[in-house]
């Protein structure tokens, strides 16, 4: 019994020996942030078809955000172009990736009344401008469609309507 106490107390002393410190593995790694970095809470989110790599994610504070490698990196794509913060539904289009629309202003997903909105934008760009459409008075986009081979085609479901495209009457009309 002895002999065994004597063998743990070595190889125990011999471990602490050859152990290396934890400094020595993490002292190089540096603290980065890869964010969103002022993301919030997030009501929407969408893919690209045809693009494993590429998505959009709305927030209810920080904008609307993309990502084109699956997550790795994100990007803020609203700021200087969106009047408010809060997305509450963003749609690409099935035919043309670079068509994107986002609606602002929160849907209350707990019957709450959250952050308003101000409308419905558009980028044919993939998100590097936009363009405000209009429904700036609706606070609160729940859902934007996109028919699927005609980009121009949008159905937008706003708190108490839903609203599609008009040329008689402007952009939308309650349909």
């Amino acid at each position: 019994m002895k002999n065994i106490y004597v063998l743990l107390v070595f190889v125990f002393t011999l471990s602490l020996g050859l152990a290396q410190d934890a400094e020595t593995y993490f002292k190089p790694l540096k603290y980065r942030n890869i964010g969103p970095f002022r993301g919030g809470r997030s009501v929407t989110a969408v893919g690209v078809i045809g693009d494993p790599l590429t998505y959009y994610m709305g927030t209810t504070g920080g904008g609307l955000w993309k990502t084109s490698d699956a997550g790795q990196r994100w990007e803020n794509i609203s700021d200087g172009f969106f009047e408010t913060g809060s997305v509450g539904a963003v749609a690409v289009s099935p035919s043309d990736p670079n068509v994107v629309y986002c609606g602002m202003g929160e849907h209350a997903p707990r019957g709450v009344m959250t952050s308003y909105g101000d409308g419905v934008y558009k980028s044919t760009d993939a998100g590097k401008t936009w363009k405000k459409l209009g429904l700036s008075k609706t606070q609160h986009i729940s859902r934007i469609v996109i028919h699927p081979k005609n980009p121009d085609i949008v159905y937008v479901a706003a708190q108490g309507a839903l609203y599609a495209p008009n040329e008689e009457r402007g952009i939308y009309k309650s349909v």
